[in-house]
């Protein structure tokens, strides 16, 4: 495992920026049928025992199992194509289709009919008891409290709105002290990010940086240090101002990144070669928010990976899902690789992102890993490395949620 070192910290420019959006491709499958709240329910649960669990989508449907049996308790109809997100209350699913952002309750289940409307639903961010849904096709930010279906899923709630001067491909997210991070471009590319303040009926620009091409994904470490992937490097926001941390390569993008809100360390994913066919990564940053440092750890052959194959758990390590089939963990202390298990059969890349291909979430100790070539979910004890339960779908897994407590 090789490590190449490019230790940053140029503060970014804080003049002030009109907010920008961008257009990008749809992330939701097909129109949706008429009978997409069909479900199959094979168990319930009463509404005194509002216990989430785990989410899987799959072609034109969504499967809800049992977080610690996994077996299927409910089926429900959907598009062609969804994603999934959690969005934080520990039972709700925010599920993306063609109208929006569908609410799935995975306590009672049922897929509802509540949908918060979208023309291309994109991201959607957890912090700090707000869930930030984004709108790439009009460049809407929705901010809304992640307890909203505390009493139910009998209305659609309301929430507040930003709405950014032209449509992107973005991502919003709500501070502690009510401050808004959100994404700027326009149809040309995105660029950069905004600090914004409500007051009244509009918002106050705060900070601003354009030193981020290309920006896309979020994190939020330890101490509310917000992180932001660029085409060159990171973008870092903290005690109320954009740093930017350059990557080695000129040519040296970061897409997604991954963290414990006690850890200082974020672990993102690296691209170093912008004409690479396929969506196999080679390469992991670390980025040290508390030093601002950026760092790049190139990876042994075997552990090759996509955005759907990192997770933080147990001790604020990383879990890579490799190719080999293994879980390899990977301390961000130190950059090093310090156990490995077999978890599923080794497997190749995916040829579109979309395609189903082998994905891990983490709760806890138990991380959910989906084996699409076998039709199977599994859940692994993080702590052993024991698989200590799968199960064999009807169908293909490919999105996976966890909304657990």
């Amino acid at each position: 495992m090789t490590r190449h070192t490019r230790i940053t910290a140029a503060a970014a420019a804080l003049a002030g920026i009109s907010l920008l959006a961008t257009a990008c491709a749809s992330t939701a499958g097909e129109a949706a049928p008429e009978d997409a709240a069909a479900a199959e329910v094979t168990a319930t649960t009463s509404p005194e025992a509002a216990t989430g669990r785990v989410a899987v989508a799959y072609e034109n449907g969504i499967a809800v199992l049992d977080p610690e049996t996994l077996e299927v308790v409910a089926e429900f109809d959907s598009e062609e194509f969804t994603r999934l997100n959690p969005f934080g209350d520990g039972r709700t699913v925010a599920v993306t289709t063609s109208s929006g952002f569908q609410v799935l309750d995975t306590a009672e289940p049922a897929l509802t009919d509540l949908v918060f409307d979208a023309t291309t639903p994109g991201h959607v961010v957890m912090h700090h008891g707000k869930t930030v849904l984004f709108d790439d096709g009009t460049g809407t930010t929705t901010i809304l409290d992640t307890d909203v279906f505390a009493d139910g899923y009998g209305a659609l709630p309301e929430g507040e709105t930003y709405t950014a001067e032209a449509a992107h491909h973005g991502v919003s997210i709500v501070l502690e002290d009510g401050t808004l991070l959100t994404t700027v471009g326009d149809e040309t590319g995105r660029t950069g990010a905004v600090a914004l303040h409500a007051h009244d009926d509009h918002w106050d620009e705060a900070a601003s940086s354009a030193q981020c091409p290309g920006i896309h994904g979020e994190g939020t470490a330890q101490d509310e240090a917000v992180v932001f992937g660029c085409e060159d490097g990171a973008l870092l926001y903290q005690d109320g101002a954009f740093t930017k941390l350059t990557a080695p390569d000129a040519y040296g993008r970061m897409g997604n990144a991954f963290v414990s809100d006690t850890s200082p360390i974020v672990v993102g994913d690296y691209k170093n070669d912008p004409d690479a066919e396929g969506y196999l990564l080679n390469a992991v940053t670390l980025i040290d928010t508390a030093a601002a440092t950026y760092e790049v750890v190139d990876l042994p052959d075997e552990v090759q990976y996509t955005f759907r194959d990192v997770a933080r758990g147990p001790g604020d390590l990383a879990y890579i899902l490799a190719t080999d089939g293994q879980i390899h963990v990977l301390d961000p202390e130190t950059g090093e690789l310090t156990d490995a298990f077999p978890v599923v059969e080794a497997w190749e890349g995916p040829a579109e992102w979309q395609d189903a291909h082998p994905a891990i979430k983490v709760d806890g100790d138990i991380a959910y890993v989906t084996e699409p070539a076998a039709n199977t979910v599994h859940a692994v004890d993080l702590t052993t490395g024991e698989t200590v339960a799968s199960v064999e779908l009807d169908h293909t897994p490919n999105e996976l949620a966890v909304a657990l407590d």
